[in-house]
């Protein structure tokens, strides 16, 4: 209870930041951000829009662990954290999508120009949703299982294609990446505290919404009116 009501907390204070703190030509004051040529109060989708795009690598990434150490062990729990993990990288890649789709809104005129990035990570929803699909396809639950967890080491592995290399090798209208050339990061030191502090907040709430789904899907299963109930999800 402490620990959700410490991330509740947490998120709700980056927000209110992230959305209030001014953003002025020339900073002079510690709790200013500098206005972004080009981007001006649209700058502030990046609190969101990349920790959003961030879990769901790390999601993605995770489901590839689990369904690793599931073709090693053939442990049910395994494939079951596996496939908790891609529901929520599904999930988070969608809003990394939806964030997007409004800054193009505001920024190009409309929310989908089949720019690079937002081809690329539409490619990358394609590719796990048909790991669901496949998921819903097989009967046998070893089978599933197995096919899962192969599945899920294969779009993982193309994961970084589409979510850095594609990107950055093909010509966009999409604003430069926080990392430069040289690997470093260009921030004023205040927005750089508010970016980090939503980072960790957002990677703490899938850390949570991982365990918790685990712990459902657990008690789920050891129920007897679910005996015989093949993973899914």
């Amino acid at each position: 209870m402490g620990a959700r009501l410490l991330l509740g907390l947490w998120l709700t204070l980056v927000t209110i930041l992230a959305l209030t703190l001014p953003m002025v030509p020339h900073p002079v004051h510690w709790y200013d951000l500098p206005i972004i040529p080009g981007l001006e109060e649209k700058a502030r989708i990046i609190f969101f829009h990349v920790p959003t795009a961030w879990l769901s690598a790390l999601a993605f990434v995770m489901g590839m662990i689990y369904g690793v150490r599931y073709l090693r062990s053939r442990n049910p729990d395994d494939d079951l954290k596996s496939a908790s993990s891609a529901g929520l990288g599904f999930l988070f890649c969608f809003l990394a999508t939806v964030t997007g789709a409004i800054w193009a809104k505001f920024s190009w005129g409309t929310f989908w120009n089949w720019d690079p990035r937002e081809t690329s990570i539409f490619v990358l929803l394609l590719i796990y949703g048909a790991y669901f699909a496949l998921r819903s396809a097989v009967e046998v639950e070893e089978k599933r299982a197995a096919l899962s967890a192969v599945y899920s080491i294969i779009a993982a592995a193309t994961m970084p294609f589409f979510l850095f290399i594609m990107p950055r090798i093909l010509a966009s209208l999409h604003p430069e990446p926080l990392l430069n050339a040289q690997g470093k990061v260009h921030m004023n030191p205040t927005m750089l505290v508010v970016f980090l502090s939503s980072l960790a907040g957002f990677t703490a709430l899938y850390f949570w919404m991982f365990n918790l789904h685990v712990r459902s899907r657990r008690l789920e299963l050891a129920n007897p009116q679910h005996e015989g109930e093949h993973l899914r999800v």
